[in-house]
C-alpha cells in the first residue's frame, strides 16, 4: 500500500461517511470502504435488495473513487466540474492521485448530487 495515498483515502472516507445513514458499508477497512443502499426495489426490470452508491480502494498508484450515480445517470457528466471529470477512468471510477481543497469540494458536491439523485429515484 502506498503510504502517500493513506491521507487521501482517509479524507475521502470522511466525506463518504457523512452518508452512512441511511447508507451502510459492506467494507470498512483501512484500504477499502463502500456504501450501499439496502432496500427491496426493482431497477430496469430486475429485483434487487441492494444498490451500490460509492466506494474507495487504495490501488498501487491512486485511490479509486467509485461513484455509481455517474454510471446510472450519465447526465451527471455535464454537471461535474472538469477537474474531477478529468480523473474519470472508465464508467464510474475516478483515479485520485492527489487531493487539494478544490478537488475535495468537487467530490463533496458530486456526492451530494448523487445522493439526491438516488433519493429521487427511490433507491434510498
Amino acid at each position: 500500500m502506498q503510504e502517500k495515498l493513506v491521507p487521501i483515502f482517509k479524507k475521502l472516507k470522511f466525506l463518504l461517511k457523512k452518508y452512512e445513514t441511511p447508507l451502510k458499508p459492506k467494507f470498512d477497512l483501512d484500504s477499502k470502504y463502500d456504501l450501499w443502499s439496502f432496500k427491496d426495489l426493482e431497477i430496469a426490470g430486475r429485483k434487487r435488495n441492494e444498490v451500490y452508491f460509492a466506494g474507495l480502494i487504495i490501488q498501487s498508484s491512486y485511490v479509486g473513487f467509485y461513484f455509481m450515480p455517474i454510471y446510472t445517470d450519465t447526465k451527471l457528466k455535464e454537471i461535474i466540474k472538469p477537474e474531477l471529470l478529468s480523473l474519470l477512468k472508465g464508467k464510474s471510477c475516478f483515479h485520485i492521485k492527489s487531493l487539494n481543497k478544490k478537488l475535495e469540494n468537487q467530490i463533496e458536491e458530486a456526492l451530494k448530487i448523487g445522493f439526491q439523485l438516488y433519493k429521487k429515484k427511490g433507491w434510498i
